[in-house]
């Protein structure tokens, strides 16, 4: 008996999904509720789990391609079982020494969607590095490798500098608190050379013959979303910034004092955010309307205080939620930050883990921002942001000193909060910053 495999309800507002990658293909066997296929929506990537044992008869919707909430994308035969592979003769001779196995398991065959990226630009696909589950091969791993130089020319003869990506999810904490980055890094002025399996096309003496390529690549769905809600804040919000500085010495001090202690005690490093946090909330409870927002011709005040904490994801930038973080200590806040950010750097962030939020901080100082202006996310009133911290000339007790300074911005709805709350909100969080026993004694 044939069963459909159909998109289930994704969450709520969400109507439509892509199909990222099959994990199974036609003929195999399947258990229930092994992982079939992985689905991106505009919130969370989740895996669709097979209806019931048996073996996979049909791909109705390959990689790639968008499908509505209950679509049919394939068919499982109950039931049924993988017929079994050939034997394989036995060598008449000793074989020679075996190649270096290839980046993709040969035994894993290629999605429509691969075979056809592979077929159109005369690729190996054995030489192509994979990403997927147990080693296959996917969409972006094709498109990853047409993008990218051949190994041969990933640096620039002359500069020596790679045209690797670069990942940082260990930033040192001292001078950045917690954060992941990934960062595609391409120096200016460096022509990226020709890639493809066909015959590059022809060009004049004069014309230059490489670094002029052009590639169209599709939105994924996260970015859509991402590119929509901005624009939609940017039209209907009346955005504006507000910028202080800090001086990070005392926080710097205090957790050099007793970091050891605390990574003993908590079984967690203790990083920068938990601060700024923390001094959020209490700024919060001081100004109410930034803990709000718009709706309509009503102002809707929230009497929690859900954090959302901006992360820089592979999938692109994602917002997790630290919850009631007014109820919980600086190392409850480090723990659940620790637990989102590796989430979200595995893919295996949930809907309610990104839903909601009244209040949203982003740490531009783990790439290294000096100054920015934060959009705000969607509804909410305000963002805080935080920038990279520099060590620079400031007057202490009428003397000039050398201090690790961190420059902040508010960037916040005008429409529900006046300028004067807002820059007094900023200074609530400097000077809670600069005497962080004021968490301790809530002053």
């Amino acid at each position: 008996m044939l069963i459909d495999i159909v998109v289930p309800e994704l969450g709520e507002s969400i109507t439509e999904g892509t199909i990222t990658t099959w994990l199974v293909q036609v003929g195999e066997a399947v258990a229930e509720d092994q992982p079939l296929l992985e689905l991106e929506t505009e919130k969370v990537t989740a895996e669709l789990p097979a209806p019931a044992a048996g073996v996979l008869r049909e791909i109705v919707v390959g990689d790639g391609e968008d499908v509505p909430v209950g679509a049919i994308v394939g068919r499982i035969e109950a039931g049924a079982t993988a017929a079994a592979s050939p034997a394989k003769a036995a060598p008449a001779a000793a074989a020679p020494p075996a190649p270096p196995a290839p980046a993709r398991a040969p035994d894993h065959p290629l999605s429509p969607a691969v075979r056809r990226l592979v077929d159109e630009h005369g690729l190996d696909a054995s030489q192509i590095p994979a990403t997927g589950k147990d080693g296959r091969l996917v969409k972006a791993d094709v498109l990853d490798f047409l993008a990218a130089p051949a190994a041969a020319d990933s640096s620039d003869p002359a500069t020596g500098v790679s045209f690797e990506s670069l990942t940082a999810p260990d930033l040192d904490p001292d001078r950045f608190g917690t954060g992941m980055a990934t960062i595609a890094v391409a120096p200016v002025g460096l022509e990226l050379p020709w890639r493809g399996g066909k015959e590059a096309p022809a060009v004049s003496a004069e014309a230059p013959s490489e670094g002029r390529g052009t590639r169209r690549v599709k939105m994924t769905r996260l970015r859509r979303a991402i590119a929509r809600r901005l624009k939609e804040v940017q039209n209907n919000a009346a955005m504006l910034t507000t910028f202080n500085e800090v001086d990070m010495k005392p926080v710097m001090d205090l957790r050099a004092r007793y970091k050891e202690r605390f990574v003993d005690r908590h079984g967690v490093k203790l990083g920068f955010m938990s601060f700024f946090l923390k001094a959020s909330v209490e700024a919060l409870k001081r100004y109410p309307a930034i803990n709000g927002a718009v709706d309509g011709d009503h102002i809707v005040y929230n009497d929690f205080f859900d954090i959302g904490v901006a992360v820089s994801s592979k999938r692109g930038l994602v917002v997790p939620v630290v919850r009631d973080a007014d109820r919980l200590s600086l190392a409850e806040v480090e723990q659940e930050i620790r637990n989102l950010a590796g989430a979200a750097r595995d893919g295996k962030l949930s809907l309610e883990q990104l839903s909601g939020g009244t209040f949203t901080i982003t740490n531009g100082g783990v790439f290294g921002s000096m100054l920015s202006t934060p959009i705000i996310n969607g509804s909410q009133s305000a963002i805080l942001g935080m920038h990279n911290i520099v060590k620079r000339p400031w007057v202490v007790d009428g003397a000039v000193e050398v201090r690790p300074i961190m420059y902040l911005a508010l960037s916040y709805d005008h429409r529900i909060v006046d300028g004067a709350e807002a820059v007094r909100f900023l200074v609530t969080i400097k000077e809670i910053i600069e005497d962080p026993a004021r968490l301790l004694l809530e002053v």
